[in-house]
């Protein structure tokens, strides 16, 4: 793999579609302890995950208050 912006792009997209799938962070098919190819595919894909969560999390209305 070539580390450039488009394969981030790539495993952004591959972590969102995770999330969106049901799957849970430590899914990770990379590991973050491996080679830099291996720990720059972990980083892009945690952190499309984590930013599919974050998109899920603000798009959800906040509990109504109970005025105590």
């Amino acid at each position: 793999m070539k580390l450039s912006r488009e394969a981030a792009q790539d495993l952004l997209a591959e972590g969102k579609a995770a999330f969106v799938g049901g799957e849970p962070s430590d899914a990770c098919p990379y590991s973050r302890l491996g080679g830099r190819e291996d720990q720059f595919q972990y980083r892009y894909w945690t952190r499309g995950w984590s930013m599919a969560r974050s998109d899920d999390e603000t798009a959800r209305p906040a509990p109504a208050s109970t005025g105590h």
